[in-house]
């Protein structure tokens, strides 16, 4: 396990920065040389169009378990469409009046499509959990993500590749920690195996992750860096945390094994897709 996590973890992490960086070349936000186009985020925006079919797929597993019904067509389309709305707002010159009304149009159309693919195929048969877990399954993986594309708008390749290290750090010392010295479970009936002294080893490694992206490349004095350090290593775990409420009601350790040593795509997207929403609106405060 520890084994294809370091291997698979650091090439995952190779190819992410490395597709980021590219990204950000491409459309000039990486580099003062170069004037900023119109339209960012292209190749981000493509990778999480790509990765949210597996990522649904997985979720109408977990929630299948427990009987309700997803409906694949409208739960991937709808959440390719809410996570790439500020995507396409770029192309219009009022960007945050297209963006509210693409939000709404897309959420009342999902909810219209949702009804009518549970009347058709189900009439009132399991309606209240089949529709609540495909709003649940839109939301999640549609809305939560919006603000990952919204953020490297707004705010470039450099500060997302903070917020998202500093998650994925935290998870990589509450794991190291947690292995060597955890005793005081964390989350005894969500999450067995997390314990408060991985939890101080995710902070610490949070804080110094957030200190050397300030540092370096002088995004913010080091005082916030620390706090956004440990508030945002408690906002990730909790985002895994919800992920388990899900795993526990279906009963399954991963949500898949599609990446050796970590489980599946929810298993590795769930604390950016928590924290998104909050370091969005930490970075709009300080900048």
């Amino acid at each position: 396990m520890l084994k294809f996590r370091l291997i698979f973890g650091t090439l995952m992490t190779i190819a992410f920065i490395g597709l980021m960086l590219f990204d950000g070349l491409l459309d000039g936000s990486l580099s003062q040389q170069k004037a900023d186009a119109a339209v960012q985020a292209t190749l981000l925006t493509i990778f999480l169009i790509v990765v949210a079919v597996p990522a649904n797929i997985e979720l109408s597993k977990l929630i299948s378990s427990s009987g309700a019904k997803i409906f694949l067509p409208v739960t991937i389309a709808g959440s390719i469409l809410l996570s790439s709305g500020w995507y396409w707002s770029q192309f219009f010159a009022d960007s945050n009046q297209f963006a509210a009304l693409f939000f709404i149009l897309v959420i009342c159309l999902c909810v219209l499509a949702i009804f009518s693919w549970q009347g058709f195929r189900y009439a009132a048969v399991g309606a209240f959990a089949n529709i609540g877990a495909n709003l649940l399954a839109i939301t999640y993986l549609g809305a939560l993500t919006s603000f990952i594309v919204k953020m490297r708008i707004d705010f470039g390749p450099i500060v997302f590749l903070t917020f998202i290290f500093v998650v994925k750090c935290c998870d990589i010392g509450a794991y190291t920690l947690g292995r060597l010295s955890g005793k005081h479970k964390f989350s005894p009936v969500l999450s067995p195996k997390k314990t408060w002294e991985g939890m101080a080893g995710g902070v610490i490694f949070a804080v110094i992750a957030a200190s050397l992206f300030a540092k370096i490349f002088d995004i913010m004095p080091l005082w916030q860096a620390a706090v956004f350090g440990v508030v945002f290593a408690f906002i990730g775990q909790l985002g895994d945390l919800a992920e388990s409420v899900l795993k526990r009601a279906a009963e399954q350790k991963d949500a898949s094994v599609a990446i050796p040593g970590f489980g599946g795509i929810l298993d590795v997207i769930d604390s950016p897709l928590a924290g998104a929403v909050f370091a969005y609106l930490f970075f709009l405060i300080i900048f």
